[in-house]
């Protein structure tokens, strides 16, 4: 039994409609109640709106494709200010009238210009007793524009006198959408988050030609099993599906397990999906990078793969931040050995010995005073650098960033203490980027 029945749209395309948007039934159902038919005034606006990768762009665009619609699509990321969003709706409106694929239309500077221009591109032929559709993608980029943008579109169908409905698409609820000044309300139309049972069911349709429909929904179960706790992304999932199932199939394609022996080809994924695990959302190398890593057979932490290992520093925020973490590690008594010039040869005490048994590393970091870091960022650096107001709002950015704790800050006696937050393996990447060899400058590492 069908799950879609209109009587303005044909059987073949409601039937090829419902196989293109699984798991959307209900949404699907309710936007064809109010389209209603081609001919009919449909409602002025919609605002269909729900958390990212629920479907909302691609039910709409499959929608309006599928039943044949004249509509212009527009996404208000790529269209960022008024001029380009008004200008790029004309020239679609434009497309669906003369069939070319690049008219020429007029510039548009105001909405008045724009409501006189869209009656003009109504009066087509092709567009008469029909509803033109305007979607607005990613809806919430309109609150960055004139504050007669989005009213505007919401009134269009009464302001152009033509059937016209306006939809917006959104992340963000109406409420933080609205503007203050008021508005005609759209009519809202929530899409919920897909389910463990929905994702189930739409990624195993993804399934290669050359396996059987049950053999990659059993890779997508193991698959949803590790990573939906902390991923609901479809299209995160869907790039991760497509990225380990090779590692999945090398039992089956070496001869060692068949498809149904679900345990042995769990075995064998089951610590490729763990370093997967580190680089969901990041994705700080790319596909192909990424399956060589496998066929080389690395153990262990991916090399390079950090969520810290790429942050962009300013050149003096980087010596602060090895200034702050040789204050941390270091005991304040090895200064002078490390960092003073023409110091002579000193002799080890009974005292120093028992503290050189106890790694620094292994207690953690130490507070030091803003003293200790200037005068360490004084010697580690070739030229003198005056603590001017830059130095100083520098080390407020590194505190912001959470790469240093302030601590002990409220006793105007002593003055701020500081710690350091980072790791050896990412101060160590600083230091490459100015070819400072900090590991000479560790009392741990002497």
């Amino acid at each position: 039994m069908p799950a879609f029945k209109h009587p303005e749209y044909p059987e073949e395309a409601l039937l090829r409609l419902e196989g293109l948007v699984p798991c959307r039934e209900s949404q699907v159902s309710a936007l064809l109640s109010l389209f209603g038919e081609r001919q009919h005034f449909s409602f002025p606006s919609l605002f269909i709106y729900g958390h990212t990768s629920s479907g909302k762009t691609y039910v709409m665009q499959t929608l309006l494709k599928t039943l044949e619609l004249p509509n212009t699509f527009v996404n208000c990321k790529e269209c960022f200010t008024s001029r380009l969003l008004l200008e790029e709706v004309l020239r679609q409106l434009q497309c669906l009238c003369s069939g070319e694929e690049d008219p020429a239309t007029a510039s548009c500077d105001t909405f008045n210009d724009f409501v006189r221009l869209f009656k003009q591109g109504m009066m087509a032929p092709s567009l008469q007793n029909q509803t033109v559709y305007i979607v607005l993608d990613n809806a919430e980029q309109l609150r960055e524009m004139e504050s007669n943008i989005l009213p505007g579109f919401l009134r269009l169908k009464e302001l152009t006198d033509q059937n016209v409905t306006v939809i917006l698409l959104s992340d963000i609820v109406w409420e933080l959408l609205r503007p203050n000044t008021g508005c005609l309300e759209p009519v809202p139309l929530y899409f919920p988050d897909y389910s463990i049972g929905h994702l189930q069911k739409i990624l195993s349709h993804d399934h290669p030609p050359e396996y059987s429909y049950d053999f990659y929904a059993a890779y997508i179960n193991i698959l949803l099993g590790v990573f939906y706790p902390v991923c609901r992304d479809l299209k995160e999932l869907r790039h991760l599906a497509v990225l380990n199932f090779s590692k999945y199939c090398e039992p089956v394609i070496q001869g060692e397990a068949s498809e149904r022996d679900t345990r042995r080809l769990w075995k064998n994924i089951e610590s490729h999906l763990k370093k997967a695990m580190q680089t969901v959302y990041l994705r700080e190398i790319s596909s192909s990078q990424w399956e060589q890593l496998q066929e080389d057979g690395e153990s262990g932490q991916l090399k390079g793969l950090s969520a810290h290992a790429h942050v962009e520093l300013p050149y003096y925020s980087k010596f602060l931040l090895i200034a702050a973490y040789l204050a941390s590690y270091n005991p304040a008594r090895t200064d002078k050995r490390f960092f003073l010039k023409h110091r002579g040869t000193t002799k080890k005490k009974k005292n120093q010995m028992k503290h050189e048994k106890t790694s620094n590393h292994l207690l953690g970091p130490k507070t030091f005073p803003l003293d200790r870091l200037l005068a360490i960022l004084h010697s580690i650096i070739d030229y003198r650098v005056a603590p001017t107001a830059n130095i100083f709002s520098q080390i407020t950015s590194l505190v912001t960033l959470q790469l240093l704790t302030l601590v002990g800050h409220d006793d105007l006696l002593t003055g701020p203490r500081y710690k350091c937050n980072v790791s050896l393996d990412f101060i160590r990447s600083i230091s490459r980027t100015v070819n400072f060899d900090i590991i000479k400058y560790l009392y741990d590492f002497l």
